[in-house]
């Protein structure tokens, strides 16, 4: 069984699940999509994009079974909300990545 590589991020947000919602309704023409307005699950072709909002934090989760899928990862979701969030000034996710559940 090959490791999964995962990689958790976080944007602090008052609009966190505007975000999830705005997310999830885009990948839906394009790929299998669940969501409500506090989780989300997005099967992506390179990986998974898991999210919860909070009142105050938008968090998510990217698994690939490559460590380059998951810079692409990475990728998608900071390019789609830097397009989202623009009024709350997003530039990037705050980044921790993982491998196999253990910090790298």
């Amino acid at each position: 069984m090959q490791p999964a590589f995962r990689d958790e991020g976080h944007f602090d947000t008052t609009q966190a699940s505007r975000y999830l919602q705005q997310l999830s309704k885009h990948f839906a023409h394009k790929a299998e999509v669940r969501f409500d307005p506090a989780a989300a699950e997005i099967a992506l072709p390179p990986g998974k994009i898991a999210l919860t909002a909070t009142d105050d934090v938008l968090r998510v989760v990217v698994t690939t079974d490559d460590p380059e899928k998951l810079d692409r990862m990475r990728g998608i979701v900071d390019s789609h909300l830097a397009r989202f969030a623009f009024r709350d000034s997003f530039s990037t996710m705050v980044w921790a990545t993982q491998t196999g559940g253990a910090a790298s």
